[in-house]
């Protein structure tokens, strides 16, 4: 079932508690921007029991000037849809503060056509529960970025890396045109990274290990290229000015990737 734009706008904002719209901007001066993540696994934080899987809003970081944090809320298996019934955006909108951004990456669980639970389609519900965290933070006074969800490693017998996301990357493309909101297009640009590292090296950036073969998760590498392509992008798109970005012509060791302990 489709929500109509009013439930949609309305459901951000009940999120907001009373008095939040009344901050300004001397609240948000007393620390620094932060950019939230909004996602699924291919973003999320990973912990020790998952190692070497890497999320790429792990290695964001490392891209970014100490004074820009990143606030890592993206969780495994999540769809645009359950993190908002799970009050996972209400979570962020409680946090998030006039000149914050909150980057949304969802898709991979959206696709999910057996899973009520989960499921959206492209054109009608994915739209609308994107529009939520859209509208939530613009509420809050925070700018919104949608971001195309990276691809998978799936190549066709010919080596052409192939598209996995069906319409979910055009319906995210034509409501952030219509919403003038800023678009990382990841998958466009994971999908040609992968065709240039070809169906080997690709291996490298994904988390094959030697009991299991994951064409969807990342290893510190994927993870760190992937995050460099988000960097890139949030320069060029100018959600961050210059001096907010770094890195992003230099090697990054793997070495920096750490998985703290899991959490109980």
């Amino acid at each position: 079932m489709s929500l109509t734009r009013r439930q949609v706008t309305a459901a951000a904002f009940a999120a907001v508690p009373l008095g939040a719209l009344a901050t300004g901007t001397a609240q948000a001066a007393q620390r620094p921007r932060t950019l939230y993540i909004a996602g699924d696994s291919t973003a999320a934080q990973k912990f020790a029991d998952a190692a070497p899987e890497t999320g790429w809003g792990m290695a964001l970081p490392f891209f970014l000037h100490k004074d820009r944090p990143v606030a890592n809320h993206a969780v495994n298996g999540r769809s645009s849809k359950s993190f908002v019934d799970e009050g996972r955006l209400d979570v962020i909108l409680a946090s998030i503060r006039p000149g914050d951004f909150l980057l949304i990456q969802f898709a991979h669980n959206d696709e999910k056509t057996t899973d009520p639970a989960r499921y959206t389609e492209p054109w009608t519900t994915y739209q609308d529960y994107l529009r939520l965290y859209v509208d939530g933070a613009r509420s809050r006074g925070a700018r919104p970025v949608l971001a195309t969800s990276v691809e998978r490693r799936r190549f066709d017998a010919a080596g052409n890396a192939l598209p996995t996301h069906g319409d979910y990357p055009a319906a995210m493309r034509a409501l952030a045109a219509e919403e003038g909101v800023a678009l990382l297009d990841l998958q466009a640009l994971s999908l040609a990274l992968w065709q240039k590292l070809g169906v080997e090296e690709t291996k490298k950036y994904f988390n094959w290990t030697a009991t299991e073969q994951d064409n969807t998760h990342f290893n510190p590498p994927g993870a760190i290229a992937v995050a460099r392509l988000a960097a890139e992008e949030l320069l060029r798109r100018r959600v961050l000015p210059a001096r907010d970005v770094r890195r992003l012509d230099t090697q990054i060791p793997e070495s920096w990737i750490t998985w703290p302990p899991a959490t109980a």
